[in-house]
């Protein structure tokens, strides 16, 4: 019998010719464009995926005691939990700064002609390198540096200020090397504001301080979060200028000191993990409060409307 004189009903019933494999990944977002992500996400699960959960296993494993001991240790250690403070008290200050001049320097430079020599002029610290930013600085800022040989020859100080080895040499190289970065993401942040906006509330007779604070300031509010995110993230990171312009016993013990020493003087690399673990959970603490902080201040477009 052909399939002519069957019923309607039998032809309707009969089943459905099941699609090729490709067509049904392709439904599931599964194609050859997806595929180009795979080179990326190996590149992540093996730079930081594995290296993170082999150290938090690293960590559990200490040379004496239960699987927490490196972590009590920390804690219960001054010369060990102390080093947090020491770190936030340089890297938020310098971050909070390096903001509070980035914002009106850009807000300035996106107005002018030569912005990209400009621009270029203030990111050059940033391919410098932190050890050259800071055997420049002990160079100039040393007790028979520059500044201070200036300031003697003028009078102004009897005697050399101590501005390196201290808690300020290292807050001037972070300030120095951190600027650019912090500079860069908040340009790009105020240049995609429509200057027309801030022609009609002048229009409507809002003065700077209120264009400010009521039209630019909403539109950077988060681009501003997510710069001082990764500006902290990087300041909380000190390390080279910590070493060579502070104090590395004294004031400016940062907590990745606590880490290299556990490591490489006391071998101890299960202590180090631990330190690190913590480092990258304070980091992380700080950064999911400051983004939770922004959704309360502020919940408009992130970002503005020129274009």
């Amino acid at each position: 019998m052909s399939s002519a004189s069957l019923p309607a009903t039998a032809r309707a019933e009969a089943p459905a010719e099941t699609p090729p494999l490709s067509v049904r990944l392709a439904a599931r977002g599964l194609d050859g464009t997806t595929l180009l992500v795979l080179p990326a996400l190996l590149a992540i699960l093996g730079l930081f995926v594995y290296p993170f959960a082999y150290g938090l296993v690293l960590s559990l494993q200490p040379k004496a005691g239960a699987w927490w001991a490196n972590y009590a240790r920390f804690f219960s250690d001054p010369f060990l939990s102390d080093t947090i403070g020491s770190t936030l008290r340089l890297a938020v200050p310098v971050t909070v700064l390096n903001l509070a001049l980035a914002v009106p320097i850009a807000l300035r430079v996106r107005l002018m002609r030569r912005q990209r020599l400009l621009t270029t002029i203030l990111v050059l610290p940033i391919t410098l390198g932190t050890v050259l930013v800071a055997e420049g600085l002990l160079n100039f800022l040393g007790p028979q540096g520059w500044f201070n040989r200036s300031l003697v020859w003028l009078g102004v100080i009897g005697s050399p200020l101590k501005l390196t080895n201290n808690y300020w040499g290292v807050f001037a190289s972070l300030l120095i090397t951190g600027f650019p970065f912090a500079f860069l993401l908040t340009l790009s942040s105020v240049t995609g504001i429509d200057p027309a906006l801030e022609q009609a509330a002048a229009t409507h007779g809002a003065n700077a301080w209120q264009r400010f604070t009521r039209v630019i300031l909403p539109l950077i509010l988060p681009g501003l979060a997510v710069t001082f995110c990764l500006s902290f993230v990087q300041a909380f990171s000190v390390f080279p200028s910590a070493v060579l312009l502070g104090a590395p016993a004294g004031a400016t013990r940062v907590i990745s000191i606590a880490a290299y020493q556990a490591a490489f003087e006391e071998y101890d690399y299960s202590l180090a993990s631990a330190v690190a673990m913590i480092m990258g959970a304070v980091q992380l603490a700080i950064v999911g409060l400051l983004l939770w902080g922004r959704t309360l201040l502020y919940t408009g477009p992130v970002g503005g409307t020129k274009g």
